[in-house]
């Protein structure tokens, strides 16, 4: 090796091509992982798509052979039968970028335990007086099935200290403490709305899709190149420095030393 290059022998040089060689192929395998997260976050909603247009033209399936809910049961179509029972609000939900609440209502199914159903969406602020009286009698429901859900996800409000009558979330952990109902843990959006309400379409599953997780996982796949790129820049530059200051050396030119400047009295 050249005299000029003779220092990437030494120990220091050693201990900075160490670290070069393997941070590049660790940012770079990271930044690989993070993009497959997002290439299957955009697989999953392609998929979710499909099953979504195939869901609408399936015939319901009974509400107790797709529990418990999962990514492959969410949004399927099924069907229960009983009798309604409490009705409570759903403030703060989204619907054609209107404001309004959804209408939920327990269903007591003949198995003993209540469904959750949303009958139906209502434009404005929550207000008992506004929602229609659920059906009387012995019922049958059709909708799409949904897990229950958690607070801060999917824009489901964490509020609390709601008015009675009032729930944040449609989950059984949530509906526990309001009614004394023994609660299937999962919920129904009605494929058609009681009269005066519109449907409430099925969201997809948490975790899936082109939500906010995902991007995030594309923007981690930048960042992990760009620390790539970095060191590789800064590894040129230490090296073109040190070839600058060796070649220096080697023609007896010395940095530049600031002169001290004395001060004298007057």
């Amino acid at each position: 090796m050249g005299g000029v290059y003779r220092f990437l022998l030494t120990p220091r040089w050693w201990g900075i091509n160490v670290f070069v060689l393997l941070a590049i192929p660790f940012c770079i395998f990271m930044g690989s992982w993070q993009l497959s997260r997002f290439e299957g976050r955009v697989h999953e909603e392609h998929a979710a798509n499909r099953q979504a247009a195939s869901d609408a033209t399936q015939a319901a399936r009974p509400l107790d052979s797709m529990l418990p809910v999962d990514k492959a049961t969410s949004g399927r179509r099924v069907s229960a039968h009983g009798r309604y029972g409490t009705q409570l609000l759903v403030p703060g939900r989204q619907l054609d970028d209107k404001n309004g609440f959804y209408v939920l209502t327990l269903l007591r199914t003949d198995s003993g335990k209540s469904l959750p159903v949303v009958r139906g969406w209502l434009p404005g602020t929550a207000t008992a007086a506004k929602a229609p009286t659920a059906p009387r009698g012995e019922v049958t429901v059709v909708g799409a099935l949904q897990a229950s859900e958690t607070p801060g996800d999917n824009g489901v409000s964490a509020q609390g200290g709601l008015p009675a009558g009032q729930t944040a979330a449609i989950s059984s952990a949530a509906l526990v403490n309001l009614v004394p109902d023994h609660l299937y843990d999962a919920w129904v959006t009605l494929d058609r709305a009681d009269a005066g309400m519109k449907a409430v379409p099925a969201s997809a599953p948490d975790g899936t899709g082109l939500d906010l997780k995902a991007f995030q996982n594309l923007g981690y796949t930048g960042e992990w190149f760009v620390f790539a790129g970095f060191t590789v820049f800064m590894w040129f530059r230490l090296l073109r420095r040190e070839v600058e200051a060796a070649r220096d050396a080697a023609l007896g030119l010395a940095p530049e030393e600031s002169v001290p400047v004395s001060v004298s009295g007057g």
